[in-house]
């Protein structure tokens, strides 16, 4: 079995003292004892609510090859045999490994942030360039202080491709991050409302993101969305941050990587983008107007990790959408299938637009009604409730017939709508919704689930999925 690291590599990056006798290598690296394979190192990571070191005697139990644990904690620890390496922080530790990784590593390094669509993003780049490579990518949305060091350090040494999502919520958080990860090609999605609870405005929100520039490689380049009002400032920050290469993606005439035509249809769309001097056609698996945006930054960042555009561009037929993040579901009810589309785990203005969109460019079967269940937007801060009330724009004279809204935020929204314009049910949260939706759904009906994850409206999803088990068939044949 090919390690990981070898104990000898692990000990030696992060600076540690072993304790016992030692394997000879790690299989992989876990802060979770309830998800450790047999094999792994568990880095007990103090967290806000947590402490790994908590969890040490389950994760022995679970086969962990050797602990990374906090000199301090160590007392605590007296009666566990198992083999540790003690260093003074865990997460200093974890970080330690992970520039060891990146050191050690010979793949071209993608880094991706935004408002919105980082994550969908990152999973398309990690699709489509495992068509022509080996590819390493963050799971989930290991985006953060913690999840960007534990991606790191889990790169295998011959990948040939490494995707990483970085995320913020305030400034200076990019910054420490991303020159970690030194990455070859940095992506800019684009810049929205989202986190405004801890900035004035989008151009405060544009120069967090633009942190990013300052881990870029000495020949690496920034790739922008030539297509976003914030383009001016993201590029002149790139130049200023001394990026070698500043580059944009979009439906601008001025963009290197340039959407040409664009068909859009429910489930799929069809572009031709001009990519490298080349018009190539792409049929791409998932819909939506944002993620055709999405896709010409992917194929902007293959293109300039020297991958093959050709391979890449076909490996986009069979791209889905993540769960929560636009993946539908066929609905089977005895008289006529029913369409889900689970959004349910982000919003924010930008995605809000986004998805009814989507809502609005899929059919209905014969008396069937769009119908948009939205929970609030998070941290929005003082702007919350005009930025709730707002989206009324995107439902007031569109094809969404029936509107049921949850959470404090979204009251906000239920006042802006006008009376007897749509359909419009209010309450508190997702489970005083939840018999209101169940019983309102009929055959023909598409229904979109949109909210912030905390607001937890995943719970709506598995509520319909429950009632009307997808049909498998119909489900297939998208």
């Amino acid at each position: 079995m090919s390690h990981l690291w070898t104990s000898e590599a692990l000990v030696a990056a992060m600076d540690g003292r072993p304790l016992g006798p030692m394997p000879d290598g790690i299989s992989g690296i876990s802060i979770d004892s309830r998800s450790l394979q047999p094999g792994d190192a568990f880095f007990a990571i103090k967290g806000e609510t947590m402490d790994g070191h908590d969890f040490a005697t389950a994760a022995v139990k679970a086969g962990a090859g050797l602990l990374v644990v906090a000199e301090g904690r160590l007392p605590s620890l007296g009666r566990l045999t198992a083999p540790m390496v003690v260093v003074e922080d865990v997460l200093v530790a974890l970080g330690r490994l992970g520039e060891a990784a990146r050191a050690r590593s010979a793949a071209k390094i993608i880094a991706v942030t935004g408002s919105a669509g980082k994550t969908t993003t990152k999973e398309a780049l990690r699709h489509v360039l495992s068509a022509v490579g080996k590819v390493h990518a963050s799971a989930q949305s290991f985006n953060n202080h913690w999840g960007v060091p534990l991606t790191l350090a889990r790169m295998p040494a011959d990948c040939d491709y490494a995707v990483f999502e970085i995320g913020m919520n305030h400034p200076d958080e990019i910054r420490p991050l991303v020159k970690m990860v030194r990455p070859h090609v940095a992506i800019i999605t684009l810049i929205a409302a989202a986190h405004l609870g801890f900035f004035r405005n989008l151009d405060e929100i544009a120069m967090a993101k633009a942190e990013i520039f300052e881990g870029i490689e000495p020949d690496g380049a920034a790739l922008l969305n030539r297509d976003d009002a914030r383009w001016k400032l993201l590029e002149k920050m790139a130049r200023g941050a001394g990026v070698a290469h500043i580059l944009g993606f979009g439906e601008n005439a001025r963009s290197t990587f340039r959407l040409m035509k664009c068909e859009l249809y429910a489930d799929h769309s069809r572009i031709i983008a001009r990519i490298g001097g080349a018009d190539i056609a792409i049929r791409i698996g998932a819909p939506g107007r944002h993620i055709v945006q999405n896709a010409l930054a992917v194929l902007g960042a293959a293109y300039l990790a020297g991958a093959d555009i050709e391979k890449v561009g076909a490996a986009f037929a069979d791209l889905s959408a993540e769960r929560g993040r636009g993946r539908r579901h066929i609905l089977h009810h005895p008289d006529g299938p029913i369409t889900l589309i689970d959004e349910s785990y982000n919003a924010n203005p930008a995605s809000m637009g986004a998805a009814m969109a989507l809502l609005n460019a899929t059919p209905v079967s014969g008396e069937g009604r769009r119908i948009a269940v939205l929970g609030d937007m998070l941290e929005l801060g003082e702007h919350s409730r005009k930025l709730h009330a707002a989206l009324a724009s995107l439902i007031v004279g569109t094809g969404t017939h029936t509107v049921f809204l949850g959470g404090p935020e979204m009251r906000a929204l239920a006042d802006a709508l006008p009376a007897g314009e749509v359909e419009t049910q209010y309450r508190t949260g997702a489970e005083e919704l939840k018999p209101l939706l169940l019983s309102a759904v009929r055959p023909g009906d598409v229904v979109m689930v949109k909210s912030s994850k905390g607001i937890g409206f995943s719970k709506l999803v598995e509520a319909l999925l429950g009632r009307f088990p997808p049909d498998a068939a119909a489900y297939k044949a998208q």
